[in-house]
């Protein structure tokens, strides 16, 4: 289960609208009401909108991504996920029932209740009058949202602005915690989007190709999967589609981890080569992970696919395809003494075609911190310069974060022709809550004008190495001497230019 970090407060209430009542009665005499209906917004039945808070400008959101009865509702930072999505439908005199994209299933109050605080949450569409809600107009644009059974306003508790703040109803006040922007999806400002653009996405590979991103992460399960969307911030949306089944490979049915999609010259022309780590389904499966690559059966990203080959039968993660002089190299992390980046030869882009190499190991102290790690190393051409940017540190640690190594020989077999970098190149940002960024790829915007990095990260310095990682994207630039200037990890929920050329 994906869990976020976040957690749901027990419910409480300042009474802070009767307070500021009570106080413009003793200063001023008389109080505002809230005002009434003038001109809410069309709706669109067929769309899908993103509620946004006035007061916290969060979005309402479906708790942990539920899909069952009684999930409650609560305010995250605006990703436009389908968990944020939300559809209205026509109940009749006024009233609308707001059904989740992700679910299936509407908004309602919990137990039907007419009570002051009762939580908002998800359940089986049926109709029932907790399960409508007018629109009232606000100042400024925005609306608030009704109960028919109550009469009473969706409110998010306490005025709070923290993610995971519960969502309930309280009387009608007026106040900004009860105002909510409709941002109908496709209608909002174009050629932007904000991170994260996968919820439960660690190790994500991302290619742009015939007009889409695709991207593909870990499932930590049987199945490969990808999503594909014509603009960045639709990813975040984008259905999921299993490209392949791993169920009943003897060497590799289980815990599909870190898949990456290399577009390559085969016997029959280009094809994608889908390279990633799975084992066996036991209690203790670590030890039995190996990396595996498919074969496309065309150019489409999104296959199909067909098992092409094991690739080695020891312990080995994070397969990336190098390619210097015309030849392909497989990278990979081994034990080495301690987890190493390994660089193995091959024939073509399934055949190993002699002895896997070590061409770094952790010995330096940021690259020890909670464990002694390098893995994840990727690719990196730049105006003739070969450089792989790799991940050190543990990934169950906050101090996760990206090294980079160059090749300042001709031989990448070599460990030797390899400089290590002595500071790390990115990593955490307390100030923007961004801890544990790496595991990343790079792409290019659709005009290839503009190189990207995509990474996963966590919200918390208590993030684990688990699937409440999420994917982010952002712009890079390059230094003077040739090296990757990533700058720092950009706060979730910040609308950022999206590539050049959507």
């Amino acid at each position: 289960m994906q869990l976020r970090t976040g957690t749901v407060p027990p419910v409480r209430r300042r009474r802070l609208g009767l307070l500021l009542a009570a106080l413009a009665l003793l200063f001023g005499g008389t109080t505002v009401a809230p005002q009434q209906a003038a001109a809410v917004p069309a709706i669109d039945t067929n769309a899908s909108y993103v509620l946004v808070n006035r007061h916290s400008g969060k979005a309402l959101d479906l708790y942990n991504f539920a899909t069952a009865d009684g999930a409650e509702i609560v305010q995250w930072a605006r990703n436009d996920g389908a968990w944020q999505q939300w559809q209205f439908v026509d109940a009749g005199g006024g009233y609308y029932r707001l059904r989740s994209r992700h679910s299936g299933k509407v908004l309602d109050v919990a137990g039907s209740s007419t009570a002051d605080g009762a939580a908002i949450v998800q359940w089986t569409e049926g109709n029932r009058a907790s399960q409508q809600f007018r629109l009232v107009d606000s100042p400024g644009g925005y609306v608030r949202l009704i109960n028919r059974n109550s009469g009473k306003a969706l409110d998010v508790l306490d005025f709070s602005v923290a993610d995971g703040a519960r969502v309930i109803q309280w009387p009608d006040h007026g106040g900004a915690n009860q105002q909510w922007e409709l941002v109908k999806l496709g209608a909002g400002t174009p050629g932007t989007f904000t991170n994260p653009i996968k919820r439960g996405g660690p190790d994500p590979w991302l290619q742009y190709h015939d007009g889409n991103y695709h991207l593909a992460t870990t499932t930590w399960n049987s199945t490969i999967t990808m999503r594909r969307s014509p603009t960045l911030a639709g990813l975040a949306s984008a259905p999921e589609t299993v490209v392949f089944d791993l169920s009943g490979r003897p060497n590799g049915c289980c815990n599909m981890w870190a898949p990456e999609f290399h577009l390559i010259d085969g016997p029959n022309g280009p094809r994608w080569y889908l390279y990633y780590v799975a084992g066996q389904n036991v209690e203790d499966f670590n030890p039995t992970q190996r990396l595996h690559v498919l074969e496309s059966a065309g150019t489409d990203p999104m296959g199909p696919y067909h098992f092409k080959a094991d690739l080695g039968n020891t312990w080995e993660l994070d397969p990336s395809i190098l390619r210097v002089g015309g030849n392909l190299y497989l990278l990979g992390s081994a034990m080495d003494g301690t987890q190493s980046l390994t660089i193995t030869p091959l024939a073509n882009p399934w055949t190993i075609s002699g002895a896997r190499r070590t061409i770094s190991q952790p010995t330096l102290a940021w690259e020890r911190q909670s464990g002694a790690v390098n893995e994840g190393a990727e690719p990196l051409y730049h105006n003739g310069r070969v450089m792989l940017v790799y991940s050190a540190s543990a990934c169950w640690g906050p101090d996760y974060k990206l090294g980079l190594l160059t090749l300042t020989g001709t031989d990448p077999l070599n460990r030797s022709h390899w400089t290590k970098h002595p500071r790390p190149v990115f990593q955490r940002d307390d100030a923007a809550g961004v801890y544990g960024p790496g595991h990343n790829g790079f792409f290019t915007s659709p005009d290839g004008t503009e190189d990207w990095i995509v990474y996963h990260a966590n919200d918390s310095a208590s993030g684990g190495c688990d699937m409440n990682r999420s994917t982010r994207a952002q712009r890079f630039t390059w230094n003077a001497d040739g090296t990757p200037n990533f700058g720092t990890p950009v706060r979730t929920g910040v609308q950022l230019p999206a590539p050049s050329g959507e």
